[in-house]
């Protein structure tokens, strides 16, 4: 245990470990001294010009609330109802549903003052995230509805307070950048000086930092790029000088060209990481909004995310060959070096998923290299996943060759062992996945499919829809069910194969030869 320690907090940056120490002692010390915050600090909101953002998805209907898959109806809201976990909580905290279409004016305004009063009590409501959260939700609905009112306004101006004085420096990422934007547009909303200086300050510095070359978010997750660039829209949306647009549009146009090269031609994202359907807006919804802010952008070539794309007679093939991500926070981080998914215009081979951000079984299991489309020894994991969102002892990743019809990289996360894959596309768009381990190391290599795959085993030869997988050098093949997740708390029965061989095998993928 001290090892996996060890091999966890070695990564983490000073920050992080002086902001954890000094939360957690400020916590302490204010308990015993019987600090209160204040929640009623006197602000007022201004009129904003806005055009219209992305709209949120329906999750409330009279007292019904619905997140996660989950729905519960309360007689009385009780804003920190745990049954269905910490995210679903959260879910609740955030306020999305205040911009769902279906929420009128007078319905909202009860919500916010309802939510004001019992604020004080609350306990998920005040930590940093959802606060950032939320302040954007009323801040859009009071901006739409033309809300002016000093209760909702005194509560907001508190809540800035409090994150103001809460950042999440110890924990960095993506909490970062959405406490960055949160205090940006209360800045602007508020004309408050030290909001708006503090917000936009950390969002240019995390930017640099978390925005990648090639434009994509360093946590590797699709589904939180998009997250994370539809919030830049709106900072976007709401900054009133023009130098900051031009900074933010910048940044805005790389993670659009990104967004452009990973979102397939049914036009959903891969479910890379931690990603899931139904969280983020859909790449269309973005494309949209940023052109109703004049931002036209193009698809701009992978590079530094270590995503690449192959076009395969109509199909698309997505392959990672990409590092674990920030060192300092790899939460999102799955044990899945070499992964890929093959997708025509259905899903056909695909990531397993995620269901749950519960530290738990599943939630280990979903993270686990058996998992993904790719190779272990004796099931163990490429890098020590753990605690939920935990990452020890780690891998390094080479990239050996990369063009266009070959890529070659290898990793050392089974040492003494090496694992090196290498895709080669042929001229009638076949793909020969290679994989080479020492002469005398045995491995499980992991195939995923669709639950909607019509899926044959015959020998060494695997029949899945219109496409057909052929093994050179496999010992043993095994058909195994698996539950695939697309969503959080949906678990559908699927089919897996998982091939043993020793030494190396090459697989063979291709359309099937219609007689």
């Amino acid at each position: 245990m001290f090892a996996r320690y060890f091999h966890t907090l070695k990564h983490l940056k000073a920050k992080q470990i002086f902001f954890q120490l000094y939360y957690k002692s400020r916590a302490v010390a204010r308990r015993f001294a019987g600090y209160q915050p204040r929640f009623n600090k006197s602000a007022k909101g201004q009129q904003l010009h806005t055009i219209s953002w992305i709209p949120a998805s329906e999750s409330w209907h009279k007292n019904t609330f619905t997140f996660l898959n989950q729905a519960v109806t309360f007689e009385k809201i009780n804003w920190d109802y745990a049954l269905n976990g910490k995210l679903w909580t959260y879910n609740l905290n955030y306020f999305d549903f205040l911009n769902q279409p279906s929420t009128t004016k007078a319905e909202g305004l009860a919500l916010m003052q309802q939510y004001s009063a019992q604020l004080p009590l609350l306990k998920n409501a005040n930590e940093p995230y959802p606060i950032s959260l939320r302040c954007i939700n009323w801040i859009k609905f009071n901006t739409q509805h033309q809300i002016r009112n000093a209760q909702i306004d005194n509560s907001l101006y508190s809540q800035y307070t409090m994150l103001f004085n809460s950042i999440e420096y110890h924990l960095l990422g993506n909490h970062l950048l959405e406490n960055a934007f949160s205090l940006y547009i209360g800045g602007i909303y508020f004309n408050d000086e030290k909001l708006h200086k503090k917000g936009f300050a950390l969002i240019t510095k995390e930017l640099k930092e978390q925005i990648l070359s090639d434009g994509a978010h360093f946590e590797l997750s699709p589904m939180y790029h998009q997250i994370i660039l539809n919030r830049l829209l709106d900072c976007i949306n709401f900054a009133q000088a023009q130098d900051e647009k031009k900074i933010l549009a910048t940044y805005a146009l790389q993670m659009l060209g990104w967004l452009h090269s990973i979102t397939l031609k049914n036009g959903a994202i891969p479910l890379l990481n931690d990603a899931a359907k139904n969280i983020a807006p859909r790449s269309q919804e973005i494309f949209d909004y940023a052109v109703r802010l004049n931002l036209l952008s193009t698809t701009t070539p992978f590079g530094a995310s270590g995503y690449r794309k192959w076009e395969l007679s109509g199909a698309e093939m997505i392959i990672d060959v990409g590092p674990l991500g920030p060192s300092y926070i790899p939460g999102h981080a799955h044990a899945d070096f070499f992964n890929f998914e093959l997708y025509d215009q259905s899903p056909i081979i695909v990531d397993s998923g995620i269901s749950t951000y519960e530290k738990n079984e599943r939630r280990e299991l979903e993270r686990s290299t058996s998992s993904h489309n790719t190779v272990s020894i004796s099931y163990k994991n490429q890098i020590d996943t753990w605690g939920g969102f935990r990452v020890g002892k780690r891998a390094n990743v080479q990239l050996l060759k990369d063009n266009a019809s070959e890529i070659i990289a290898e990793h050392n996360g089974y040492a003494p062992f090496v694992h090196r894959r290498s895709w080669k596309k042929t001229s009638n768009d076949e793909v020969q996945i290679s994989d080479v381990l020492n002469p005398e190391a045995s491995g499980e290599l992991h195939f995923h499919f669709h639950p909607n795959v019509n899926l044959q085993v015959e020998n060494n030869r695997v029949h899945a829809n219109n496409w057909t997988l052929t093994f050179s050098n496999l010992k043993n093949l095994h058909l195994q069910k698996y539950l695939h997740a697309e969503q959080f708390n949906v678990l559908i029965e699927a089919s897996k194969i998982v091939i043993e061989f020793k030494g190396g095998i090459v697989t063979t993928i291709a359309r099937t030869k219609t007689q």
